[in-house]
Order: C-alpha cells, then structure tokens, then sequence
C-alpha cells in the first residue's frame, strides 16, 4: 500500500487542493490525515484559502480512502459534516509486519504510545514542523503542516511505501528519506 500523509490542514481550501493534487497524481491508496482538519485554530492566524466547507466538499467524496485522526482543533460538529471518522485518538495501520501509529501529537508522544505487532513508527503532526528520524527502535515522522508550517519552513506532506517514509515539500523536492 502507498500512503500520503498531511497534517494541520487548519480549514484551507487553497492548500488541502495543492495537496489533493499530490495524492492524486501520485496514485497513492490513502490520505493520512493527521488532525486539525476543518478550524484554524485560535494562536493562528486564519490561513490564505480558508474555507473549512470547501475543505469539506473536498475530502468526502475521497472518505474511503481517508484514515483521519483527531487533532486538539477538532470538535464534535466537525465529526457531523465529515463523512469519514475523525475523533479518535489516534488510528493504527498495520502494513507489512510494520505498526504506524498515526495520532495528532498532543496526546501521545514518540516515548509514550501503545504500539502495534512488528517494527513501530509514530506518525503525528501539531508542531507544524516536518521531523524524520529513529528515536532507539521507532521511526518518528511528522509531516509538517501542509497550511501553516513554522520556523520559515515548507509547506510538506510525507509518504509510506514499501517500508520507506519521505518527507517532501510540495514542489517535489525530498527533504528527507528513512527506512523502517
């Protein structure tokens, strides 16, 4: 299975279409979405395309292919518009003896999540700042944010296949590779 993974799409339309054009290109059999999906969030500022029912019209029609998690913007009407689930803490993909714990980040932490049959990876957002690496026997990756990256960084997404996780910003370019 081939898996794109975003986080922190904080209700842009404008981005979650640059994104949805990567994932659909690309032939991938999954979105990850790693919370903040619909609101932008009161420390942010509203994020250039903010539409959270665009954003709504854009991911239904893909919701058997979204595996969604909660994210600490999320709220229960958000749940009432969005034809996939998008409340629970986290959701476990279990792909080729490999565990991804896919969770937004401010509930479980890389040192603290229950983990799956076979290798572990952890998979989570909210920093808004895109990290691949191995922490002792975990992979950790984190997206970034596809709307509101922080520190001047790019809007990124990853990928997962075949045991191999990318980081890349949405002109292409890698910006890091890692094998489970």
């Amino acid at each position: 299975m081939r898996y794109f993974i975003i986080s922190d799409i904080h209700g842009s339309s404008f981005y979650l279409n640059k994104a949805l054009d990567l994932f659909k290109s690309g032939g991938y059999d999954y979105l990850v979405i790693l919370g903040d999906i619909l609101y932008h969030g009161p420390r942010n500022n509203i994020p250039e395309g903010y539409n959270p029912q665009e954003v709504v019209q854009l991911l239904n029609p893909l919701s058997k292919q979204i595996i969604a998690c909660r994210g600490n913007c999320e709220a229960e009407v958000d749940q009432m518009l969005l034809e996939f689930p998008c409340l629970g803490d986290y959701a476990l993909i279990v792909d080729d003896n490999v565990s991804l714990f896919a969770t937004h980040g401010h509930l479980y932490t890389a040192d603290k999540f229950p983990k799956g049959p076979g290798k572990s990876a952890f998979l989570s957002g909210h920093t808004h700042l895109w990290r691949l690496e191995t922490q002792e026997d975990v992979v950790i990756c984190n997206p970034g944010s596809i709307t509101l990256p922080k520190e001047n960084r790019p809007h990124t997404y990853a990928t997962y296949e075949n045991g191999t996780f990318m980081v890349k910003d949405f002109q292409g370019e890698v910006l890091a590779t890692l094998k489970v």
